[in-house]
């Protein structure tokens, strides 16, 4: 890799509470929270820059709802690279001021990201500007766009075979574009294919029931994927248009692999539990895969003893309107002195 800042090479952790208790006895979490800047995008983000700079680009297009704009805007600033986005209405502010202190440009465009005729045409511009200036390279975490990005996603599955040499069933995979799923189906493909994973896991997709592109149409059988209102609150996985979903939908069931929706109270409900039960803090879109992952299991489509992987993408700390919510009925009160400490803590046990 010609620009690195040290992303891949993130921890498996066993499940130690969540796993057990729902009769789920090999569940893995991949931290892709532990990247450089606390999100999987960055493996995407490494080859996007590092090919514009083998290519001698000095503008990045790109849009984002917050994770890929982070990681272009870090791998930018690093290859010194001008990097402009045109942002989702919804992202985060706290996604947005990652963004900015890394020294990028911002542009939020109403209904982009939630209404699929105003992301279609924000895309359609982005692509005009892009063959307009010669110094530009257009980077959007899809293999529609950026086929060359998304190749360096395909080392997460590389990794999770080292690390699981004898066997992983399932990987649950979010989904908002669906590139994602792509990337770990191709990645373990390959594996398979030169000797280094043992077998081809499932490939799982898992959406929020309000961006239903992917999810629902794999649960069919049908071969395409849809374009949809968004109304999921899930940060990172506000998708409304196909975008890379006609080639998930094909990657998953290459893998034997499903759809599974879920609502936005179990993401919420995933995320706490992640965060109060394993010691993980995540974002909404790197809780749902365990959401996803959950409610396969409840209604018996995977095996108890099957060795389970979720995608943890994004670390809490993206998502403050989540952190909020986790937190509000937590106060944290000011005492008079350390005497007072002590009693209240004598009080609590």
């Amino acid at each position: 890799m010609l620009l690195t800042l040290g992303e891949g090479n993130t921890p498996l952790v066993r499940s130690r509470r969540i796993g057990p208790s729902a009769g789920l006895s090999r569940l893995y979490f991949k931290l892709e929270s532990a990247n450089p800047t606390g999100s999987f995008k960055d493996r995407f983000a490494a080859a996007a820059v590092s090919d514009m700079l083998v290519r001698a680009k000095k503008l990045c297009l790109a849009t984002s709802s917050g994770n890929t704009g982070a990681s272009l805007a870090a791998y930018c600033a690093a290859g010194r690279v001008a990097c402009s986005i045109a942002i989702v209405e919804t992202a985060p502010e706290s996604k947005l001021r990652q963004m900015l202190a890394y020294g990028a440009r911002l542009y939020r465009i109403r209904g982009f990201g939630l209404d699929p005729a105003v992301t279609a045409e924000v895309l359609a511009v982005l692509e005009e500007q892009q063959s307009s200036r010669p110094d530009a390279s257009l980077q959007i975490s899809a293999f529609r766009y950026s086929p060359v990005g998304m190749a360096g996603v395909r080392s997460l599955a590389h990794e999770l075979a080292r690390q699981i040499p004898s066997g992983i069933d399932h990987v649950f995979c979010p989904a908002g574009g669906g590139g994602l799923a792509v990337s770990v189906a191709e990645g373990f493909q390959e594996a398979v294919g030169q000797g280094r994973a043992a077998r081809l896991p499932r490939v799982e997709c898992v959406q929020p029931e309000g961006n239903n592109t992917i999810a629902g149409p794999l649960r069919r059988g049908l071969d395409r994927a849809q374009a949809v209102t968004c109304t999921t609150s899930v940060s990172g996985l506000q998708v409304a248009t196909v975008i890379d979903g006609d080639a998930a939908v094909r990657a998953c069931r290459a893998t034997r692999g499903n759809g599974h929706l879920v609502s936005d109270a179990a993401v919420a409900e995933a995320q706490a539990r992640l965060a109060l039960e394993e010691g993980i803090f995540s974002e909404p879109a790197g809780a749902t895969a365990l959401a996803g992952a959950l409610a396969a299991r409840a209604s018996g489509e995977v095996q108890a003893d099957a060795a389970i992987v979720c995608l943890v993408t994004g670390v809490g700390f993206k998502d403050e309107r989540s952190i909020l919510k986790l937190v509000e009925k937590k106060p944290c009160p000011m005492l008079d002195s350390a005497g007072d400490f002590a009693r209240a803590v004598q009080s609590e046990s």
